[in-house]
């Protein structure tokens, strides 16, 4: 361990700290990770959940899941940042850049660097004002941040475990004549994440293409009303082409629980028209699986067999069928680990408030 990264004092501003939420769970990983290399971890985050974190991190929730309301969480804020950065070498934000909007008048005041996560296609006035008040903006891929002033981005890859991502044991896996081909659809369900283009890609290969030992499970839930009108429109769409037996949606998964799901799967798809590297496909490449893919940050990453047309179920119907019959590729793996692992990830980060 690098004594001078020992030593360092960090904040920590994200969005939720819940090691069995969903969709964020992730992070409390990230968050073990940090507290391992550094003296001490204050986070502050507007939602708290379960965590299992060392002693030397401190979590302060603005009361978001006590119904606090936004006056009273700035206010929460500014008394935290208050407290907390005389103590401090930096601020990292993950994701939340109306939090450097918020923080930025104390931390100039306190003469601390601050640095903003960010992964994401869109661009709106929060993300262009934050750039100004930030000191780097890290990302994941050169797609995943596209401000046109590139001064303060930094590309540093994305935050894996592949400890915890990690392929099944050979001696626990059914030889394939003896196991359907499972097809996992890991993400919230959302008109953005086109679960759609799969449903009418399965109907091809079911009712058309007579594939029959094939299964598809999608992993996620839905918040919003829209959204959970979507989901009612993809399980009519199911219902309608007679798929109950072929498809199902397992709503939300504890992100501890992930991992196994990975490594029972065969082909991990993702629809997703963000823009970014999202991070379920890495999770199911460093798991051992293969993938599919419409997201054009993954075009300088992977070879085209894994890339399907957005929206265009034919297209996805030939990749699917393509890779049903292929080996394990080793090799999808090992891009994790060279690019996109976790350890390397916070050692970047910590050592970019030096």
């Amino acid at each position: 361990m690098n004594v001078e990264m020992k030593k360092m004092k960090l904040l920590i501003i994200t969005q939720k700290v819940d090691m069995n939420d969903d969709n964020l769970g992730f992070f409390h990983g990230w968050l073990e990770k940090f507290s391992e290399k550094l003296d001490k971890l204050y986070v502050i985050c507007p939602t708290q959940g379960d965590y299992n974190l060392l002693s030397n991190v401190s979590i302060y929730s603005l009361g978001k899941e006590k119904g606090a309301s936004k006056l009273s969480q700035w206010i929460c804020l500014q008394k935290n940042l208050i407290q907390i950065l005389p103590k401090i070498n930096g601020v990292f934000i993950h994701m939340c850049s109306i939090y450097a909007i918020a923080s930025f008048p104390l931390v100039r005041i306190f003469n601390k660097n601050m640095t903003l996560w960010h992964v994401h296609k869109s661009i709106n006035w929060k993300l262009k004002l934050a750039e100004r008040c930030v000191d780097k903006i890290l990302t994941a891929s050169e797609q995943s941040c596209r401000l046109k002033n590139r001064k303060k981005i930094e590309i540093v890859g994305h935050g894996i475990d592949t400890e915890t991502f990690s392929p099944k044991p050979k001696s626990q896996k059914l030889k394939p004549e003896l196991q359907d081909f499972i097809i996992t659809s890991p993400g919230r369900i959302s008109l953005i994440k086109d679960q759609e283009t799969l449903i009418k890609a399965m109907d091809i290969l079911v009712n058309k293409r007579n594939i029959t030992d094939i299964k598809l499970q999608f992993i996620g839930s839905s918040i919003e009303d829209y959204e959970k009108q979507y989901l009612k429109k993809l399980k009519n769409l199911v219902k309608e082409k007679k798929l109950e037996d072929y498809i199902k949606f397992l709503g939300s998964v504890s992100y501890d629980k992930m991992p196994k799901y990975y490594q029972d799967s065969d082909l991990v798809i993702n629809l997703s028209h963000t823009g970014s590297v999202d991070k379920v496909v890495l999770e199911g490449m460093a798991s051992g699986c293969l993938v599919l893919t419409c997201n054009e940050a993954f075009e300088p990453i992977l070879d085209n067999k894994y890339l399907f047309k957005k929206k265009n179920f034919q297209d996805l119907v030939g990749k699917i069928i393509n890779l049903k019959s292929a080996k394990e590729d080793k090799n999808l793996r090992k891009i994790v680990i060279k690019n996109h692992n976790l350890d390397n990830l916070i050692d970047k980060i910590i050592k970019s408030f030096r």
